[in-house]
């Protein structure tokens, strides 16, 4: 059984420790704030300004003015620091975030992600996934594992125009979790959604990828 988004982010939600400096792409990985482990200390940074961002608002605590680089209404943790677009760029290009977590359209065998733009649709702009892959320690995608009308996201080689080259440290999808292995240079399959087996992923994914020697069910 597929996991859904919320289930995604949670797994997702897992690889953040204490201490982190985090950014958060748009799409299903902003979900990510709602689900910070209880007692952990992890800053959220949002690259048009902001450094401490907290849970989604509930309709009473709207602010207009508070918003993530998706334009999504957001609420400040106590600490957070608001600064401009250029500091936050500089904290990004000169190594500051420990972990991103970006949505993409694509992921492939090797590493490579384009989740920036698809020819022939309009584009509000790259925003900042391309420094992110390249200045950030530890890159993490969560995405679903294939389009709506079933066509493969996890794929041999991104026919898609590429954000970053062998960038991609985790792929999260609804049905699997890889990890990427720099020794073999390719992923290897760790975990698998409830009810999903090697096989049944294999079926749904163009990209080749090993098999960890146990491999563990995604707990929900």
């Amino acid at each position: 059984m597929p996991l859904t988004r919320d289930q995604i982010v949670q797994r997702a939600a897992r690889e953040l420790r204490d201490g982190y400096i985090v950014n958060l792409g748009i799409g299903i990985p902003t979900l990510v704030a709602n689900h910070v482990p209880a007692g952990m200390d992890v800053w959220l940074q949002s690259e048009n300004g902001l450094l401490g961002i907290g849970p989604f608002p509930t309709e009473t605590e709207v602010d207009a003015d508070l918003i993530n680089a998706g334009k999504q209404t957001i609420t400040a943790r106590k600490g957070a620091s608001y600064f401009s677009s250029s500091d936050s760029f500089a904290m990004i290009r000169g190594g500051h975030i420990d972990l991103c977590i970006l949505g993409a359209m694509q992921v492939s065998q090797h590493g490579d992600i384009a989740n920036w733009m698809i020819p022939g649709k309009m584009v509000k702009g790259m925003g900042g996934a391309m420094d992110l892959v390249a200045g950030v320690k530890r890159v993490v995608v969560a995405m679903e594992h294939n389009a709506k009308d079933g066509a493969f996201k996890f794929v041999n080689k991104c026919s898609l125009p590429l954000t970053g080259q062998n960038c991609v440290h985790m792929l999260i999808t609804d049905l699997a979790v890889f990890e990427f292995d720099e020794a073999k240079k390719k992923f290897v399959l760790t975990e698998v959604a409830p009810g999903e087996t090697v096989q049944s992923v294999r079926a749904k994914t163009e990209a080749g990828f090993g098999v960890a020697e146990a491999v563990r069910t995604v707990a929900v």
